[in-house]
């Protein structure tokens, strides 16, 4: 029996302890999962994360990999066949999200050299640190999430509100919400 204590909100489900363990919370500066962090957040709205945690896999083969150019490439028959695809959230507005994502994404590229450089200066290239004993010490949106929301709208993204900023800057180590006393809260990237 598992006996290490985890924020409680992954629960006892092997799939979600494992994301817990292994990512959420962890810097990430590859380009490539950035983007795939951005479009399953959006996917992921007025869902539960562990619904688009189950679907991941076959986002990834949906997707190509989450390769940013050939999505943004991605042409009116490419979009019906990811609306048709069983094993994603086939909402048409959240589709149609992703591939002017990329295309966004791409342009951020173009002007900051990377993605990871766009967004890791809004923290000083440093994951802010936070101190939650409970789970209601942590904010569902905080001034920062606010802000780069704001940025990202108007460079063209969508699905990027707040809140999924928020939860996005959480999983890709932007923040570390990790309770105080979780077991992985302090362990290295």
């Amino acid at each position: 029996m598992d006996t290490l204590f985890r924020c409680p909100w992954c629960g006892d489900d092997p799939l979600y302890q494992h994301y817990h363990d292994t990512e959420w919370g962890r810097p990430v500066h590859d380009d490539r999962t950035l983007f795939e962090f951005l479009i399953l957040e959006g996917a992921q709205a007025g869902l539960s994360w562990i619904t688009v945690l189950r679907k991941r896999q076959a986002y990834r083969d949906a997707y190509h990999q989450f390769d940013v150019h050939q999505i943004a490439a991605y042409t009116d028959a490419d979009q019906q066949r990811l609306l048709a695809n069983p094993g994603i959230v086939r909402n048409r507005l959240k589709v149609a999200a992703s591939i002017d994502n990329a295309k966004a994404f791409i342009r951020v590229q173009q002007e900051f050299g990377s993605f990871d450089a766009y967004l890791w200066a809004f923290v000083g290239g440093q994951p802010i640190v936070n101190q939650p004993r409970t789970l209601s010490d942590v904010p569902a949106v905080t001034p920062l999430a606010e802000q780069i929301s704001k940025d990202l709208k108007k460079r063209g993204f969508r699905f990027v509100g707040p809140t999924i900023i928020y939860a996005f800057m959480q999983a890709v180590g932007m923040v570390n919400d990790h309770l105080l006393d979780c077991h992985v809260r302090n362990l290295p990237g």
